[in-house]
């Protein structure tokens, strides 16, 4: 993920609130178990890993860690957490009562809420459901019952259960539409974008994304420039070039952060500016940028085919007809390689374009716009009239 500091400051730097530990665990444990990723350090993941399950007592995580990453099971270890997270649910258990029976429905409500975050945060969801449940017991608005609602997702989106995670989108959307504040609808639009992100829903997560990065405060879930990260990447295998260029290229947040972080601002600008030499460059960087992030590796391989697409189409889209050799010189690869580069998305039909081997050289085969809307009008014609012709006998009849 990019951590780089940005040179300006973020719209949520007066007030960031630190990522989520159990983001920052998704990641590290998906680091962990990607062995095919190289430069990992997998000994220091462990060290950290291991820190983060002690530091927040997380017994219910602790068994699942050990199967997935094949590690054994510390069984005095694991009574240990048990014995922790018991004695602290006991303690809340305890405030509970003493609030129900001696204090008022704000001190209830905190105490049953401090309940629930805490089977949130140490993985037990069905208990953490029925906990949050009892807390809109005591909550009289919508903005304390999304805040809840905003937890359950961030432990879905960790544990990736992106099931559950849309319906809790659909539920904070329901309490917004009820009455929630300008600050929180913002946060909305970050977690559906996050979950548009990892569904593969590119063009949806591209807009939302745009939407919320002027008034970006969503640090709970990733920083302010993996906010950029994520506007970059999805926008440019969404937009079309104009609005990338307005939206992206030219947007004042962007400009501000993108700078600093290596390799992104010659991935968008080159793709741009038709630098196709500096953009597959950068763009061997950026691919491992997204390989390498939770969210996004799922869909490395689709990613690096749509934007190869892109940009074979682009350049492309200028000439009638070019040499494979100077196509491939304008990329930086061999005429062999761009050879079968495009054989291979010329036949799955994703570049209007034909090789002629024998000639060497490759030709556009653009569909032909205003014949194609010569016969939409036909059509089109053809289906008025009949219908005028339906109506004339009805009214003949009548």
């Amino acid at each position: 993920m990019v951590t780089a500091a940005p040179e300006g400051p973020s719209p949520a730097a007066e007030s960031e609130v630190p990522q989520d530990f159990r983001l920052a665990l998704a990641q590290k444990r998906f680091l962990y178990r990607s062995k095919h990723l190289p430069n990992v350090d997998r000994t220091q993941l462990k060290a950290e890993i291991n820190e983060l399950v002690d530091s927040e007592e997380l017994g219910p995580v602790y068994e699942q860690l050990c199967a997935e990453l094949e590690w054994p099971v510390d069984a005095d270890r694991l009574a240990r957490l048990r014995a922790a997270n018991t004695e602290k649910l006991a303690a809340l258990d305890a405030k509970i009562a003493d609030a129900e029976e001696n204090l008022g429905d704000v001190e209830v409500r905190e105490a049953r809420a401090a309940k629930a975050d805490y089977l949130c945060k140490t993985g037990d969801r069905e208990a953490a459901v029925e906990a949050y449940q009892k807390v809109e017991e005591k909550a009289a608005g919508s903005g304390l019952k999304m805040d809840n609602v905003f937890n359950m997702i961030r432990g879905d989106f960790a544990a990736g259960r992106w099931g559950d995670a849309k319906e809790g989108i659909a539920q904070a959307k329901a309490l917004c539409a009820k009455g929630g504040d300008w600050e929180r609808k913002n946060r909305l639009k970050v977690y559906e974008a996050y979950y548009s992100l990892a569904t593969r829903a590119f063009k949806a997560a591209a807009d939302l994304f745009l939407d919320s990065v002027a008034t970006f405060t969503t640090t709970e879930l990733f920083s302010y420039e993996q906010c950029i990260f994520y506007t970059v990447v999805t926008s440019i295998v969404s937009l079309q070039r104009m609005d990338l260029k307005s939206k992206v290229v030219d947007a004042p947040e962007v400009l501000t952060i993108i700078d600093s972080m290596p390799h992104l601002a010659s991935f968008l600008n080159s793709l741009y500016d038709c630098k196709y030499q500096d953009f597959f460059r950068a763009f061997v960087e950026v691919a491992a940028m997204v390989e390498r992030d939770y969210a996004l590796s799922p869909h490395f391989r689709y990613y690096v085919r749509e934007v190869r697409v892109l940009a074979y189409a682009q350049f492309l889209e200028s000439y009638k007809s070019v040499r494979l050799d100077a196509m491939a010189a304008a990329f930086g690869v061999s005429a062999p390689f761009m050879d079968g580069e495009l054989a291979d998305f010329i036949v799955a039909g994703r570049l209007p374009a034909k090789i002629d081997k024998v000639a060497g050289v490759v030709v556009t085969s653009r569909p032909d716009i205003k014949n194609a809307q010569y016969q939409q009008t036909i059509k089109q014609g053809d289906l008025v009239l009949n219908r005028l012709q339906k109506l004339a006998k009805v009214t003949d009849v009548e």
